[in-house]
Protein backbone atom coordinates (compact mmCIF):
# COMPACT_ATOMS: atom_id res chain seq x y z
CA UNK A 1 0.00 0.00 0.00
CA UNK A 2 2.84 2.40 0.90
CA UNK A 3 4.61 1.56 -2.36
CA UNK A 4 1.44 2.29 -4.35
CA UNK A 5 1.00 5.65 -2.61
CA UNK A 6 4.61 6.52 -3.35
CA UNK A 7 4.18 5.65 -7.04
CA UNK A 8 1.02 7.79 -7.23
CA UNK A 9 2.80 10.68 -5.54
CA UNK A 10 5.73 10.46 -7.98
CA UNK A 11 3.38 10.23 -10.96
CA UNK A 12 1.48 13.30 -9.79
CA UNK A 13 4.72 15.22 -9.27
CA UNK A 14 6.07 14.33 -12.71
CA UNK A 15 2.81 15.35 -14.41
CA UNK A 16 2.97 18.66 -12.58
CA UNK A 17 6.58 19.17 -13.63
CA UNK A 18 5.72 18.44 -17.28
CA UNK A 19 2.83 20.89 -17.19
CA UNK A 20 5.09 23.57 -15.70
CA UNK A 21 7.72 22.95 -18.40
CA UNK A 22 5.06 23.28 -21.10
CA UNK A 23 3.89 26.60 -19.60
CA UNK A 24 7.47 27.89 -19.49
CA UNK A 25 8.10 26.90 -23.12
CA UNK A 26 4.87 28.47 -24.33
CA UNK A 27 5.55 31.59 -22.26
CA UNK A 28 9.06 31.77 -23.72
CA UNK A 29 7.70 31.48 -27.28
CA UNK A 30 5.18 34.23 -26.54
CA UNK A 31 7.91 36.43 -25.07
CA UNK A 32 10.12 35.82 -28.12
CA UNK A 33 7.28 36.72 -30.48
CA UNK A 34 6.70 39.90 -28.49
CA UNK A 35 10.41 40.76 -28.49
CA UNK A 36 10.63 40.16 -32.25
CA UNK A 37 7.64 42.42 -32.87
CA UNK A 38 9.01 45.18 -30.63
CA UNK A 39 12.46 45.06 -32.26
CA UNK A 40 10.91 45.19 -35.76
CA UNK A 41 8.76 48.15 -34.70
CA UNK A 42 11.74 50.05 -33.28
CA UNK A 43 13.75 49.41 -36.44
CA UNK A 44 10.89 50.43 -38.74
CA UNK A 45 10.36 53.65 -36.80
CA UNK A 46 14.02 54.63 -37.13
CA UNK A 47 14.72 57.04 -39.99
CA UNK A 48 18.40 56.08 -40.35
CA UNK A 49 18.15 52.31 -40.81
CA UNK A 50 16.47 50.72 -43.84
CA UNK A 51 14.64 48.22 -41.67
CA UNK A 52 12.59 46.70 -44.46
CA UNK A 53 15.78 44.86 -45.47
CA UNK A 54 16.37 43.48 -41.94
CA UNK A 55 14.92 40.21 -40.65
CA UNK A 56 14.54 39.73 -36.89
CA UNK A 57 14.42 36.43 -35.01
CA UNK A 58 14.35 36.03 -31.23
CA UNK A 59 15.10 32.88 -29.26
CA UNK A 60 15.02 33.02 -25.46
CA UNK A 61 15.65 36.75 -25.57
CA UNK A 62 18.61 36.50 -27.96
CA UNK A 63 17.85 38.57 -31.06
CA UNK A 64 19.46 37.76 -34.39
CA UNK A 65 19.42 40.38 -37.12
CA UNK A 66 19.95 39.27 -40.72
CA UNK A 67 19.55 40.80 -44.14
CA UNK A 68 21.36 43.81 -45.55
CA UNK A 69 22.24 47.34 -44.51
CA UNK A 70 23.95 50.19 -46.37
CA UNK A 71 26.88 50.66 -43.99
CA UNK A 72 28.65 49.44 -40.88
CA UNK A 73 27.17 52.41 -39.01
CA UNK A 74 23.65 51.24 -39.99
CA UNK A 75 24.53 47.77 -38.70
CA UNK A 76 25.76 49.25 -35.41
CA UNK A 77 22.64 51.45 -35.15
CA UNK A 78 20.31 48.47 -35.75
CA UNK A 79 22.11 46.42 -33.11
CA UNK A 80 21.99 49.31 -30.64
CA UNK A 81 18.26 49.85 -31.21
CA UNK A 82 17.58 46.14 -30.74
CA UNK A 83 19.58 46.06 -27.48
CA UNK A 84 17.38 48.82 -26.05
CA UNK A 85 14.20 46.74 -26.38
CA UNK A 86 12.90 45.37 -23.09
CA UNK A 87 13.47 41.63 -22.77
CA UNK A 88 16.43 41.48 -25.15
CA UNK A 89 19.32 39.64 -23.49
CA UNK A 90 21.76 39.73 -26.41
CA UNK A 91 21.91 40.81 -30.06
CA UNK A 92 23.72 38.90 -32.78
CA UNK A 93 24.30 40.27 -36.23
CA UNK A 94 24.28 38.34 -39.46
CA UNK A 95 23.75 41.57 -41.37
CA UNK A 96 25.57 42.06 -44.65
CA UNK A 97 26.84 45.50 -45.63
CA UNK A 98 25.80 46.08 -49.21
CA UNK A 99 26.50 49.25 -51.15
CA UNK A 100 24.50 47.92 -54.10
CA UNK A 101 21.01 49.46 -54.12
CA UNK A 102 18.35 46.81 -53.63
CA UNK A 103 14.76 47.16 -54.72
Amino acid sequence: MLKRSFVMLMLTASIGACAQAARVQSSSALDDASITARVKTVLLNDTQVAATKIDVVSNQGVVTLSGSVKSKSDEARAMDLARRVQGVRDVRSQLQVSSIPQS
